[in-house]
C-alpha cells in the first residue's frame, strides 16, 4: 500500500483532485443560479474537461528517464492511471447529484469522461505531461465555438455536447479513449 501512496504523491494526485473538486464546485455554483438551461450539456463537459486537465499533469513523473528504464511494467500502471482518473472524474460529476445538481445523464458523463481522459493521455504521449491538458481543453473550445455543422461531422466535432445514444459521438469518445490510453500506456509521456 505504501507504493500506491508514493505513486499518487509523485503523480500529483492530491493537487489534481483538489483542482478538479474546486473547478467542479465553481461550475456547479455558476450553473446553479439559473444561468444555464436545464439539460444543457456544457456545464458537465466543462467539469469533466477541468478534471481531465487537472489529472493530465500527473501523467508524467518527476524523472521521465527513470520511468522508461525501470524494471517494472509501466504500461499496466499507465493504463490504470488513466482509467482511475477517468473514474474519478465520473465520480466527481455524479457526486454533485448528492447536492441536487443533475448536470448530465450518466451515459453522457461516462462517455465524456472516457473520451476526455483518452485525449489527455494522448496529449501526454504526444506533447508531454506539461502540455497534455491542451487536447481536452482545445477540443472543448472547438466543440463549443464551432460553426453549425450538419449530420455526422457535427456529431464528431461536438461529441461531448451530444445527447446520450448518439452513435457517432459515442464511437468518437471510445476511439479517443482507446487510442489515447494505448498510446500513453505503450510509449509513456513525451520528454
Amino acid at each position: 500500500m505504501r507504493w500506491l501512496l508514493l505513486y499518487a504523491r509523485s503523480r500529483q494526485v492530491p493537487a489534481a483532485l483538489a483542482a478538479a473538486v474546486t473547478g467542479a464546485l465553481a461550475v456547479w455554483a455558476l450553473a446553479g443560479d439559473g444561468a444555464v438551461a436545464p439539460g444543457d450539456p456544457r456545464p458537465a463537459a466543462l467539469v469533466l474537461t477541468i478534471a481531465a486537465a487537472a489529472a493530465s499533469t500527473g501523467l508524467g513523473g518527476q524523472d521521465l528517464a527513470l520511468d522508461r528504464t525501470a524494471a517494472i511494467r509501466w504500461w499496466t500502471r499507465r493504463a490504470a492511471h488513466v482509467l482511475c482518473a477517468g473514474t474519478a472524474a465520473c465520480a466527481l460529476l455524479l457526486g454533485l447529484r448528492a447536492v441536487d445538481a443533475d448536470l448530465a445523464a450518466t451515459a453522457v458523463v461516462v462517455r465524456d469522461a472516457a473520451g476526455l481522459m483518452g485525449l489527455a493521455a494522448l496529449g501526454a504521449a504526444v506533447c508531454g505531461p506539461a502540455y497534455a491538458w491542451t487536447l481536452p481543453v482545445g477540443w472543448l473550445a472547438l466543440s463549443s465555438f464551432s460553426p453549425p455543422l450538419v449530420g455526422v461531422p457535427m456529431e464528431i466535432v461536438t461529441w461531448m455536447l451530444q445527447p446520450p445514444g448518439t452513435a457517432a459521438s459515442t464511437w468518437t469518445a471510445l476511439t479517443m479513449a482507446a487510442a489515447g490510453t494505448a498510446a500513453y500506456a505503450v510509449t509513456g509521456p513525451r520528454r
